[in-house]
């Protein structure tokens, strides 16, 4: 009730009787008391609202208001030149988002959003296209405050209404694993003028990562959709990629060929705090090839001109060339501050063959990581066991403190022994050959307990009769030397395996329909993981997230993920990512393999970098710059066109 119809109710007292007028104000006084008890108590929550120009998951940011830039950046950066790079394989659409095809390389970048991240401490963001946020401390909602000034490169306003047509089409058109976990957890949207927007969390999730997810958002242009909604739909291949905000714009995209970006002149955001010392190429090209040979020989012979390398084989042999000889082309190692990407080889949990844990503890036994390392990457690799490798979220030794508690908690939703044993890990094998026979033998003991027994024609069957097949699906010929010995071994072991490399197209459509066995696959984690993990790891959408292909769905595995978001101290979401580690190491979903703590990068040496890069991001794109004079120099001496 408020205060007008109190009023309006005392003053209805001339037609009462006295008692009845008397016992009207004392119930309009005592409104009067709760109506103005409310007001204090809405003006203290108000009070409790924190706005700020940036949002860290824990802790302060380290950026203070009005902070000139980013400790990381050279301010002076000269601006100019090409960034040329690679991309093997194939494109068919510039829109990133689109459900079929494959998307061109980089061409997400061209959409802004409204923070953006530091490279130089986790999970702190600050404002981009938003000068500001503001919410309550139980984050019940966010509201980001645009900057006026920002500008789509077709010179138009980005508006509250851009957002939330940004993310309302994400939702209806977007990726279908994703629309379903952002639409339960963040029910509306709203604009309340054309420079404020609102996010509404939804009461039955935790709030972490909430703001920050939505801080992330890209922002497309209402007007461009609209204005042909049949033909400008996200989830549709297009070469137009749509207008965005960011610094380049598309230049051309010639299909499996190349794709060019160019400096927006009139990018609005150039003189941003967080944008100095940042942008600094006039150009980025994209030059496609179709396999990893042709791609060195291309960088070798000039027509691209920095190359982060990911293959040992080609790191430890293919840089023999006379321009590396001259000095015309560098070869470093960047320290990579990162939670290393959890690589290996990923099972499909759907299906019915890998439901047996013994069944995926003997396909790992059959790899044998030590053998592959000397033999084929040339000693350049370490062996992976943890999802969190090398980090404060790594689990070891016996469980103990908070973690112990956590695991305890779960009851029997998992194994004891995950209580009483160390952490899983990846076994160790014979360097000298192959096949490790130990480890063979081990293998098959735990083929035969399943009960896939060896035939006469030494293929493995099950009881009804049904071969032990497993497809190894690839899209690339790097991985096949890897695969191949592996196949090998599980050959022996009885499994019908085998390796099937597919195209880029197909190799796609397979992986997003989950008509898989086995895929060399990545989950990307960090320091401060959170909803994220849901996608990864959750039961939610398990069947068909293209984010969690073991199609992993796990009652202890999503308890562990609740704690993990709801973590409000590093030390307890550091418990749970601990025990999550251990648990998710326990299934055997994933034959783990290798990893780096150090970035591979070639480049021709024209290209300049900050002294002080960053621990969390090499900066290739958007902190290095090109060294002009050099770069005369060495088109003079006829290395470089």
């Amino acid at each position: 009730m408020n205060t007008a119809r109190a009023a309006a109710r005392v003053r209805a007292r001339e037609w009462m009787t006295p008692l009845q007028a008397a016992a009207a104000l004392a119930h309009a006084l005592f409104l009067g008391l709760i109506l103005t008890v409310a007001a204090a108590t809405l003006a203290r929550a108000e009070d409790a609202l924190i706005k700020a120009h940036g949002f860290a998951e824990f802790g302060a940011l380290k950026y203070p208001e009005g902070f000139a830039r980013f400790d990381y950046v050279n301010p002076a950066a000269p601006k100019g030149g090409e960034l040329s790079i690679s991309a093997v394989g194939t494109f068919d659409s510039m829109n990133p988002y689109t459900r079929n095809g494959r998307a061109g390389a980089l061409s997400s970048d061209q959409f802004e959003s409204l923070l953006v991240a530091s490279y130089d401490e986790p999970g702190s963001y600050y404002g981009l296209i938003a000068e500001s946020l503001e919410y309550p401390e139980s984050q019940d909602w966010v509201i980001f405050n645009l900057r006026p000034e920002a500008r789509f490169s077709d010179g138009t306003p980005v508006t509250a209404d851009d957002v939330v047509f940004s993310h309302n089409i994400l939702l209806d058109q977007g990726l279908k694993s994703y629309a379903e976990a952002v639409r339960k957890r963040i029910p509306k949207a709203e604009a309340l003028d054309p420079h404020r927007v609102k996010f509404h969390f939804s009461p039955d999730f935790p709030r972490r990562a909430m703001i920050s997810q939505v801080g992330g958002t890209p922002v497309f242009s209402k007007a461009w959709f609209e204005a042909d909604p049949e033909n400008r739909r996200l989830d549709e291949p297009r070469l137009d990629p749509g207008i965005g905000s960011g610094p380049y714009v598309l230049d051309s995209a010639e299909v499996n060929q190349r794709i060019t970006y160019k400096r927006n002149p009139d990018y609005w955001g150039t003189d941003l705090n967080v944008n100095v010392g940042r942008h600094n190429y006039d150009r980025i090209r994209v030059e496609y090839f179709g396999d990893a040979i042709a791609a060195m020989e291309g960088f070798k012979a000039g027509v691209y001109t920095l190359r982060p390398e990911n293959n040992s084989k080609s790191w430890a042999t293919a840089y023999d060339f006379a321009a590396v000889d001259k000095g015309q082309v560098i070869k470093g190692e960047i320290p990579d501050g990162n939670v290393p990407a959890a690589n290996g080889f990923v099972m499909n949990l759907l299906k019915p063959k890998f439901q047996d844990i013994r069944v995926r503890e003997a396909l790992q036994l059959g790899f044998n990581f030590e053998w592959t390392n000397e033999s084929l990457q040339y000693g350049l690799f370490r062996h992976r066991s943890s999802f969190w490798q090398d980090s404060p979220l790594q689990a070891k030794g016996l469980p103990e403190g908070r973690e112990k508690e956590v695991l305890e908690a779960l009851g029997d939703q998992i194994d004891p022994s995950i209580l009483t044993s160390e952490p899983v890990m990846a076994h160790s094998s014979n360097a000298s050959r192959p096949g490790d026979r130990r480890n063979l033998r081990r293998a098959m003991k735990l083929l035969d307990e399943a009960g896939w027994a060896v035939g006469d024609d030494g293929l493995r069957r099950n009881a009804r009769g049904e071969v032990l097949k497993v497809e190894f699906l690839a899209d690339s010929p790097t991985i096949e030397r890897i695969v191949q010995p592996y196949v090998t071994n599980l050959r022996t072991m009885g499994v019908d395996a085998m390796l099937n490399r597919v195209d880029y197209a197909q190799y796609t459509s397979r992986r997003r329909e989950k008509e898989f066995d086995i895929i060399s696959s990545a989950y990307p984690m960090s320091l401060e993981p959170s909803t994220g993990l849901y996608q990864y790891f959750g039961s939610e959408a398990h069947e068909y997230s293209v984010f969690n292909p073991a199609g992993l769905a796990d009652p202890a595995v999503d308890a562990l993920i609740g704690n993990i978001v709801k973590a409000t101290t590093q030390d307890e979401l550091r418990a749970n990512a601990r025990a999550l580690d251990r648990v998710l190491r326990a299934k055997r979903f994933m034959v783990p393999t290798w990893y780096l703590d150090v970035n591979w990068i070639a480049y021709w040496d024209m290209y300049r970098h900050p002294e002080n890069l960053p621990p969390y991001d090499t900066g290739l794109l958007d902190l290095w710059w090109i060294d002009a004079a050099r770069e005369a120099e060495l088109k003079a001496a006829g290395a470089l066109r």
